[in-house]
């Protein structure tokens, strides 16, 4: 979708970002100037505020030297965590250990995991700390929003440079899945069929989301996915013009 554009967008937002691949990827790419990404979850918020406002080394560093084990990740999971990088270092832990990344609360520990690595399976200490520093490195490019996706919307509404990625919290799946997920999704429909830079949305392939872009007017697509169990599956693409998607 990016590639696609004829000039370089100014500005790439992505109000609901989480683990804001599609942010990182436009900066590292190079394929906006620069990007703006939002994320309301305290935990998540806190990851991203501690690698772009120079504590990425300590993060990195911790990272390293954490033994991981059943009972270590317990043990640190469990910890009342109260400085920013402690609950950083917390969240990542989780999002490594717990089945299928989820963060919502009563998610459990991987227990067999990706070949048979048990709690390990996921826990790549080199990459994660290198991939920090990387990210660390493009800081110049990216904004980081502690706050609500909408709000960081209607800040740039009318920013015609801008265009927006939109994945936010599913209407089925949200609840298991996150611990900030409920959004007004007609809203949020409404605001960005008035926004005058282009957007491309992901969402899950329902009657209800169907029946929102049809009342915009928007174009929608099907397409193929995989959730976290490998079930095969589609999840829509919503924008004004999906010309550029080839079948």
């Amino acid at each position: 979708w990016l590639r696609s554009k004829r000039t370089t967008p100014a500005r790439l937002i992505e109000p609901f970002a989480g683990g804001a691949i599609v942010s990182l990827t436009a900066a590292f790419e190079r394929l906006a100037r620069h990007v703006i990404f939002a994320e309301l979850d305290r935990g998540v918020a806190a990851v991203w505020r501690v690698v772009l406002n120079g504590q990425a080394e300590w993060l990195a560093s911790e990272i390293l030297k954490f033994d991981l084990s059943v009972g270590t990740a317990t043990d640190a999971l469990k910890s009342k965590a109260s400085e920013l990088r402690e609950i950083a270092f917390q969240t990542l832990l989780r999002n490594r250990v717990q089945r299928g990344g989820i963060l919502a609360p009563g998610a459990g520990l991987v227990k067999t995991g990706e070949n048979g690595r048990g709690i390990r399976s996921r826990w790549y200490p080199e990459t994660l700390a290198r991939r920090i520093r990387e990210i660390n490195s493009e800081k110049d490019r990216l904004s980081f929003v502690e706050g609500d996706g909408l709000a960081l919307i209607e800040e740039h509404q009318n920013d015609e440079d801008a265009v927006f990625y939109i994945d936010p919290p599913y209407t089925v799946a949200a609840r298991r899945l996150y611990s900030v997920w409920q959004i007004d999704h007609a809203r949020l429909f409404a605001m960005m069929a008035q926004c005058r830079g282009d957007f491309l949305m992901s969402y899950d392939n329902t009657a209800e989301i169907v029946d929102l872009a049809q009342k915009h007017n928007f174009a929608f697509r099907a397409v193929a996915m995989k959730n976290t169990h490998h079930a095969k599956m589609t999840e829509l693409l919503i924008g004004r013009d999906l010309r550029w998607l080839k079948d």
